[in-house]
């Protein structure tokens, strides 16, 4: 699978109010934080049933494009992992696109 920079995925927001925050996921085991992004929304869908979320909190889902979510990530410290509708990684992808 080859992700292109401008190719779209899709992410779990954190909804506060007025302000949207893509959602990042740890593995403590192995001391990475990253970013979960799904290749459709059906997908992302379903995984956030397996990611680790806030209770009471309001999420959802939306389309962003490869490139900006790279930069996002990489500013902030966080790697992006495409996973499955089950929350397995499919594919880690590169900081820069």
């Amino acid at each position: 699978m080859t992700i292109q920079a401008t190719d779209w995925l899709y992410v779990a927001i954190l909804k506060a109010g007025p302000i949207e925050q893509i959602v990042g996921q740890k593995d403590s085991e192995h001391d990475i934080s990253f970013i979960p992004a799904f290749l459709n929304k059906e997908s992302a869908q379903q995984a956030m049933f397996h990611l680790h979320l806030e209770k009471k909190k309001k999420y959802e889902v939306q389309a962003i494009i490869y490139e900006d979510l790279a930069r996002h990530a990489a500013e902030n410290g966080f790697l992006v992992f495409v996973l499955n509708d089950e929350g397995n990684v499919l594919e880690r992808l590169p900081a820069n696109p």
